[in-house]
């Protein structure tokens, strides 16, 4: 008999044997390695999910803390500007009474200064008195001592005045 591509029972038997092995092989071997390789991809993809998760989660907390930290800022900013107004504030208000005590102050001394040159005028006024006192007393010394008439009287008081000098009855 001749076979075909050298097909006999023994080959037919041993290509059997070796596919069913192969199958077992393919079998134990999946079990064996593809199994955890599969186990491994699959933890590997979870974990990066986790990551990306994490990673997303963090981002949003970023977020929100720069949203936080920038109202912060935006209120520390406002404060500054209140605590500047209110500094502001305060610096016209001293410069206002600082302006209003010098005005008083400038009031005191041109009330001062009034008082002591009504002083002096009063003190030169009781001078001249005084003077005018003594010039009468002189006056009437030699009107009582010449015991002379009105005539005379009038010269003398001429005499007396001019003695005196125009100067002093001016100076008022």
């Amino acid at each position: 008999m001749t076979r075909l591509f050298n097909l006999d029972f023994q080959l037919l038997h041993d290509a059997v044997l070796l596919g069913i092995s192969v199958f077992f092989l393919c079998l134990i071997l999946s079990y064996l390695l593809f199994e955890p390789a599969k186990k491994l991809l699959a933890d590997r993809r979870e974990r990066i999910a986790s990551e990306i998760a994490a990673a997303a989660d963090d981002k949003s907390q970023a977020a929100a803390l720069k949203a936080e930290y920038e109202a912060k800022l935006a209120s520390a900013d406002r404060e500054v500007e209140q605590i500047l107004g209110d500094a502001r504030k305060k610096g016209l208000e001293n410069q206002v009474r600082i302006e209003s005590e010098a005005k008083e102050e400038a009031a005191r001394i041109i009330a001062r200064a009034n008082e002591e040159a009504s002083l002096a005028k009063k003190r030169a006024e009781d001078e001249m008195k005084q003077q005018m006192i003594a010039v009468a007393a002189l006056m009437a010394q030699k009107v009582v001592t010449a015991n002379i008439d009105t005539s005379v009287q009038e010269d003398l008081v001429d005499e007396t005045i001019k003695e005196m000098g125009t100067a002093t009855w001016q100076s008022r």
